[in-house]
């Protein structure tokens, strides 16, 4: 495997996020807004809307996660922001808060088909640990899901699996749902 490096989500970086999200939007026009509006709202924006608003983000200079690179390709993506901007993360009771701590929250992962099932996605939370140490935050916090079935669906794997969180340094701090483990990282 390649060295991979990674850049934040930002203007000078749109082309490579939407090259590797593509014109669905990564899946089904998400482009990444799913936690981040209520369901009626995302719903309402699939595809164009959904892109013009993290489009909006971007420009605005806020938070939102970061490419990882092979070369100089961009060959995935994960979303990490602090977690009151994820709207639709706040109000599920099974990924309610643990405590009062500040944390940033890892939501999603979309890497580029032709790198799936390389084991890159304990790599890029490997880059979200150090892109988020460099902004001195405190407690990193991870939904994976754990897989029910061997040959799970891509689709399905957005939010990671916890032996990729595992492999990169997380521990399991809560679980109120058999498959919905949240998972932190303590700097």
């Amino acid at each position: 495997m390649n060295k991979i490096s990674f850049k934040s989500l930002s203007k000078e970086t749109w082309n490579d996020f939407e090259k590797l999200f593509g014109e669905r939007g990564a899946c089904g026009g998400c482009w990444c807004m799913s936690w981040r509006l209520k369901k009626s709202e995302f719903d309402k924006n699939k595809g164009k809307g959904n892109k013009a608003l993290m489009r909006k983000l971007v420009n605005s200079g806020e938070e939102i996660g970061i490419l990882a690179y092979i070369k100089k390709e961009p060959i995935g993506w994960c979303s990490v922001a602090p977690r009151e901007d994820f709207l639709r993360l706040n109000n599920s009771r099974v990924l309610d808060k643990v405590d009062d701590n500040p944390v940033w929250s890892i939501v999603c992962f979309y890497i580029d088909k032709k790198y799936r099932q390389k084991g890159l996605s304990s790599e890029i939370l490997k880059g979200v640990i150090t892109y988020c140490k460099k902004k001195k935050i405190k407690i990193l916090e991870g939904y994976p899901t754990e897989p029910y079935t061997e040959n799970m669906p891509a689709a399905f794997a957005w939010t990671g699996f916890p032996s990729a969180f595992i492999k990169a340094g997380f521990k399991e701090v809560e679980k109120r749902s058999k498959s919905r483990p949240i998972m932190r990282y303590y700097y």
